[in-house]
């Protein structure tokens, strides 16, 4: 169950991204889909669809299909939403060679993924099923309404694959991407993924919709995440020294949840369809010792260290080859959309929701 504490920040970071210029009265009354409903970007999209009419922002209630494959894990994610008369919840497995019955909607947020290295090697399955065979299910269920506005694909910035270590990325700036490789069962899921929606939007006109995101972090992130973002900042939650089992020399573009959701709903309400987004945040560019220094930083009072180690092996967690990984946001830019949490103040109030 979810403590008050975090609830109350969840309540804080969602009125900050309805209060962003958004064409929020266009989800008036729309009934909408979020897949991977209980987990850290899904609860984010759950909750603030959930709060735009309270808050003001549409006319008439958002409804939500939130689609989860555990039911009593997402009870437990969302206690202050039991009994809502706007929240349904469907258990369904994105694995699953089918079609779910989700009935008229408008929308489909698609953020079933997952999304920590740690979890490729131990579910590779379970990894590139939801982003391509759950992909073409969801549009297949899309199809079947009479008033589809979007569908909304969550991918990733892994789908660059192999790129010059030195440039910003650009959404045209693809690489290569070994095919024949445990890793791949993620960024080669995503890439299909995207496939897949540029296949609906040009044969059925679906409206298709791509945010890469980079890396995003906040509250909600898991203490079993594997991420080094989030193992950094359980680290200092749990009053641990910061073990470095590397160089700490690769960069990494770190964005807040908030910018991040903001972000998705800025192309869903305002993008071009059949176009792919980055969204991330150039200006928290930081490598990885960089952050280890930041986060310790934060909370002198703890008297956290950094300890850098030989790196030992791990079976399940699979590093990424790239050094880099910095994006272009110039398209997310011209539809108005600005970073607006650093990473001194993110990561500081995503510790001090769990302290």
């Amino acid at each position: 169950m979810l403590a008050e504490k975090i609830i109350s920040v969840f309540k804080g970071d969602v009125r900050a991204i309805a209060d962003r210029d958004l064409p929020w009265e266009s989800l008036a009354g729309c009934r909408i889909v979020v897949t991977g409903a209980a987990g850290f970007l899904g609860s984010y999209l759950v909750r603030l669809l959930l709060s735009l009419h309270s808050l003001g922002k549409v006319s008439r209630p958002v409804r939500v299909l939130a689609i989860v494959r555990d039911i009593e894990r997402a009870r437990r994610a969302f206690p202050d939403l039991a009994g809502m008369a706007d929240f349904d919840l469907l258990q369904w497995n994105l694995n699953a060679l089918a079609v779910p019955s989700i009935g008229e909607v408008q929308y489909v947020l698609h953020a079933a993924s997952q999304a920590s290295p740690k979890f490729y090697g131990v579910d590779p399955v379970g990894t590139i099923l939801p982003n391509t065979v759950g992909t073409t299910a969801l549009f297949e269920a899309l199809r079947r309404s009479h008033d589809p506005r979007g569908f909304l694909f969550i991918s990733s910035s892994e789908v660059y694959g192999n790129v010059s270590a030195d440039a910003a990325l650009a959404e045209d700036d693809c690489g290569t991407v070994d095919p024949a490789t445990l890793r791949a069962c993620y960024a080669e899921g995503k890439r299909a993924g995207e496939t897949i929606c540029m296949a609906y939007h040009q044969q059925y006109a679906l409206p298709a919709f791509i945010v890469r995101p980079f890396h995003t972090y906040g509250p909600g992130l898991k203490p079993d995440d594997g991420r080094v973002f989030a193992d950094f900042a359980f680290n200092v939650v749990r009053n641990e020294n910061i073990v470095m089992n590397s160089d700490g020399a690769s960069r990494r573009a770190f964005c807040y949840v908030t910018d991040a959701i903001a972000g998705f709903f800025t192309v869903l309400l305002k993008g071009k369809p059949g176009l792919a987004y980055n969204v991330a945040n150039p200006g928290g560019e930081l490598s990885v010792g960089e952050l280890a220094e930041l986060v310790v930083g934060l909370f002198p009072e703890k008297g956290l260290r950094i300890e850098r180690r030989v790196q030992a092996d791990n079976a399940t967690y699979i590093p990424s080859p790239y050094n880099r990984l910095v994006p272009v946001v110039s398209r997310l830019d011209a539809l108005g959309w600005r970073p607006q949490v650093s990473p001194a103040e993110g990561f500081r109030r995503m510790i001090d929701a769990y302290t």
